[in-house]
C-alpha cells in the first residue's frame, strides 16, 4: 500500500472516530452542537439548580426529550461545555420542566436523568 493511501485510510479512520465520539448521529437531523444552540434559553437554568426554567427552554427540551440519545449528546456537547453548562444541573432540566414523558433513569454519560 502506498504511503498516500495509508495516510488517507488513517485520516478517514481518525475522522470517523472523532465524529462518533462527538455525538454525531445521536441527533438525526442535526449535530449535538447545533441542537445545543437552540437551548440558549436554558443557559441560566443549566448553570444554577435554583434558577427558574423559562418556558421557552422547556419547549426546546420537550422536543429533544423525544430522543434521549440526542438530549444527552446535546447536554454533554462541546458547545454546552463552552457555554459553561454544568451537566449535573442540566440533566435535571426535563424534571424541572415537569415533563411527564421524560426518559427517567436514562443513562447520560456519567449522569442519570431524574
Amino acid at each position: 500500500m502506498e504511503a498516500s493511501t495509508k495516510a488517507l485510510c488513517f485520516l478517514a479512520l481518525f475522522l470517523s472516530v472523532a465524529i462518533s465520539t462527538n455525538g454525531a448521529g445521536e441527533c438525526p437531523k442535526s449535530t449535538p452542537d447545533n441542537e445545543a444552540m437552540k437551548l440558549a434559553p436554558c443557559a441560566s437554568a443549566a448553570q444554577d439548580a435554583n434558577a427558574a426554567v423559562p418556558s421557552s427552554c422547556c419547549t426546546q427540551v420537550k422536543k429533544l426529550g423525544r430522543n434521549p440519545k440526542c438530549l444527552c449528546a446535546v447536554m454533554l456537547s462541546n458547545m454546552a461545555k463552552m457555554a459553561g453548562i454544568n451537566p449535573q444541573i442540566a440533566i435535571g432540566i426535563p424534571k424541572r420542566c415537569n415533563l411527564a414523558d421524560r426518559p427517567v433513569g436514562y443513562k447520560c454519560g456519567a449522569y442519570t436523568l431524574p
